[in-house]
């Protein structure tokens, strides 16, 4: 059994379409809302489709920062506002080079792509506020690591659905090797026609809302969120105790059938975070909604939990915040300690219909969200990616 030490989560912020802070987004959670997932038509041009979008007005970008100033860094801004007497008093214990940025995107300022590419098309050049280097990947975590002024070492994830969790793991082994004292770990995806449009040509998206595990489920809804945690050597009240990735390589766009890749990713965060499955109080399912994905979840869950696979409790977010993409891990982790940490678990918004042809999973009630126990606070968390990229955490108040 391979383990390195826990990390603390200091503490974190998160926007997504439940809301723009954690208590109106534990709040609506916990009543089972869909207020955030809205009618669109017009990233699919003239289809309807339900997505999660944030309609919170966004801070300006400061002057200095100008070049940097795109939707995804505007939503970065606003949560690292909500943990800024944080970072300012880990820039007072720690030199700041010591204190490292490592983000996670699947689009990074891409949607500016997208508005200047039909004045390319009338005029053969693009239109003087269209900068490439917006939808560089690396233009997020410069932003953070400016915006913050920490000088530490900076880099953005991009694996797909998985980046966030392997953001989160990235940053347990910078901290655990002594590269860094502090890790400021985020990410942001924002709503845009190259997700939508994408998973639509696959035949993943769904045009009503998405009841993952369903038999009646046709696919995902896809939104947007910024999510930030301040991740420190020392432990805290709740910790990153584990964290767990693969590569099955399957299929370019499809897990392997049989999961066992996901097996791979959970099984190596439990031995990291030096617990047995039976230990577990909670999994946030990744849960798209496609046949796919829900199959091969539950059937690796029953591999790793066997007979306490039926009984552990569990349930996505997706269906109230969409597939938020590169940042998922980290804003459905956010999402899920908010809500632990009032004592209840995150429901599973669906209706009720779950696809027998599924390996049976405990799916958590809207009426039925209360911890079976006050100690019962260890959660693992689930992100499945195209390519067959796998990441998973174990976190907890141990």
């Amino acid at each position: 059994m391979k383990t390195s030490a826990p990390v603390g989560i200091v503490d974190f912020a998160l926007i997504t379409a439940l809301g723009s802070d954690k208590r109106s987004q534990c709040r609506n959670a916990l009543a089972g809302s869909l207020s955030g997932m809205v009618s669109d038509m017009a990233l699919l041009r003239g289809r309807e489709t339900f997505v999660g979008r944030i309609r919170d007005n966004l801070p300006a970008i400061p002057h200095r920062l100008a070049e940097l100033d795109f939707r995804a860094n505007r939503l970065l801004m606003r949560v690292l506002d909500d943990v800024q007497v944080t970072i300012e008093q880990q820039k007072q214990h720690y030199p700041l080079h010591r204190i490292g940025v490592i983000m996670a995107t699947s689009t990074s300022g891409v949607d500016n792509l997208e508005r200047a590419l039909p004045h390319f098309d009338r005029h053969g050049k693009w239109p003087a506020e269209y900068l490439p280097h917006h939808h560089r990947m690396g233009s997020i975590s410069e932003f953070v690591e400016r915006y913050t002024q920490v000088e530490g070492p900076a880099m953005t994830v991009s694996t797909a659905c998985s980046s966030g969790n392997k953001a989160l793991a990235s940053a347990k082994r910078w901290l655990n090797t002594g590269i860094c004292d502090i890790v400021i770990c985020g990410g942001v995806d924002i709503l845009c026609e190259l997700t939508l449009r994408g998973f639509d040509s696959l035949g993943a998206l769904s045009y009503h809302h998405s009841v993952p595990f369903s038999k009646n489920r046709q696919g995902i809804n896809i939104g947007e969120a910024a999510a930030v945690f301040v991740l420190s050597k020392e432990t805290a009240e709740v910790n990153l105790l584990g964290c767990g990735e693969s590569t099955d390589a399957y299929h370019i766009s499809a897990p392997c059938p049989q999961g066992s890749g996901a097996v791979a990713a959970m099984r190596q965060a439990l031995d990291d975070a030096n617990i047995s499955a039976q230990e577990i109080d909670y999994i946030n399912l990744h849960g798209t909604g496609t046949a796919q994905n829900d199959h091969m979840e539950a059937l690796a869950i029953h591999q790793v939990f066997a007979d306490y696979a039926s009984e552990v409790p569990c349930s996505s977010s997706k269906p109230q915040i969409g597939h938020t993409l590169g940042v998922s891990g980290l804003a459905e982790l956010g999402l899920c300690l908010s809500v632990i940490d009032s004592n209840r678990y995150l429901p599973h918004v669906f209706d009720d219909c779950y696809d027998s042809n599924l390996p049976l999973l405990n799916l958590v009630k809207v009426e039925q969200a209360h911890l079976r126990s006050p100690s019962e606070k260890i959660m693992l968390s689930n992100s499945f990616a195209f390519g067959g990229s796998n990441a998973t955490v174990v976190v907890g108040h141990v």
